[in-house]
């Protein structure tokens, strides 16, 4: 074989593994901006959120790290016909980032003062799919314009109506209706037991 044949050879192989290795590279996911969920020390999520805003400022991360979000819900607890308010974190222990993940992005959150490290698998960090974030933004939307009431009721306790249509009629608690702040208990009406729906706050436990 001579030294020409042994060249064209060499040529031609070299064009057989850029043709192979292209579309490898070509296959490689880029990066996409995601939700990632990092776990921290109890009781530090929010001052990892303030740590971790802090240092995306100052190491000019904000091309990559976008948002941070510690998911609190707002509850209304009702107990001997009084109202307290009280906020609560949704997922204690925990902080949500939406990011775009590479090696300069994860060491950044995973080196913040107070973070444990990203949920995922292994050393993976595992993004959260679409849903999940639609299910939990969209609970937290739904959270702000109607907070979640807490009554200090449960099926089979007897109750009162203080005022309405149905005042001074007596019945056990069927369903507590949290969401809506509402408590559906059995009354009397034309004779047959019926179910109905009435707010907490026009009722009085026996």
């Amino acid at each position: 074989m001579t030294n020409k044949m042994r060249r064209n050879i060499e040529l031609a192989e070299q064009e057989v593994r850029e043709s192979e290795e292209a579309p490898l590279s070509a296959m490689k996911e880029k990066p996409e901006r995601r939700w990632y969920i990092v776990q921290t020390y109890s009781g530090y999520e929010n001052r990892v959120k303030a740590n971790l805003e802090q240092r995306i400022a100052s190491m000019g991360m904000g091309d990559k790290i976008f948002n941070v979000l510690v998911p609190v819900e707002e509850r209304i607890y009702v107990k001997g016909g009084k109202a307290k308010h009280q906020r609560r974190k949704v997922f204690p222990g925990y902080v949500l980032v939406e990011m775009i993940l590479d090696d300069q992005s994860w060491y950044v959150v995973r080196h913040t003062p107070g973070v444990m490290g990203f949920v995922g698998t292994g050393t993976n960090a595992v993004p959260l799919s679409e849903r999940e974030v639609k299910e939990i933004l969209g609970r937290l939307d739904k959270e702000q314009i109607k907070p979640r009431v807490e009554i200090d009721l449960k099926p089979g306790d007897v109750v009162r109506v203080k005022n309405g249509p149905f005042e001074g009629q007596a019945g056990p608690v069927v369903e507590v209706l949290h969401d809506k702040g509402k408590v559906k208990f059995s009354v009397s009406v034309f004779g047959r037991e019926t179910a109905v729906e009435v707010d907490y706050s026009e009722l009085e436990k026996v």
